[in-house]
């Protein structure tokens, strides 16, 4: 019940990014040393949030009102740094400060989705 409300879905798609953003740096760590291997990311979650659906479909209450989708769906780029001669551009000193970037991210959504209980709780009447 509490699940559908938006500020449960946005701390919750701000966590999934995190995930996905972390597994893509550990992927390019994992591959520093792998000829050709180019570094790659994910888009800012800022950017993907309302982007892309995830099957939830918004409620024309009226005929004037626009319908459409919402939902995040990350997307990986390609990361651009400098290549070193056997073609591979990660910098594991980018990888680090995108992975304590990411831990900062996870973070935040955790504390909002623990504020937003808190404030849920009180307004029920409970502790």
């Amino acid at each position: 019940m509490f699940e559908k409300l938006e500020i449960f879905q946005m701390a919750g798609a701000m966590m999934g990014h995190a995930q996905t953003r972390q597994t893509a740096v550990a992927r390019n760590i994992a591959n520093a040393d792998t000829p050709g291997f180019k570094a790659r990311d994910v888009e800012a979650f800022a950017q993907t949030y309302r982007q892309q659906s995830d099957g939830f479909t918004t409620r024309a209450t009226r005929a004037g009102h626009l319908t459409g989708t919402s939902g995040y769906h990350p997307v990986l780029i390609a990361g651009a740094g400098q290549e070193s001669p056997n073609g591979n551009n990660v910098s594991l000193e980018t990888e680090i400060m995108k992975s304590a970037e990411i831990r900062t991210e996870h973070d935040q959504a955790l504390a909002i989705y623990k504020s937003s209980l808190g404030i849920l709780r009180s307004s029920l009447g409970r502790r």
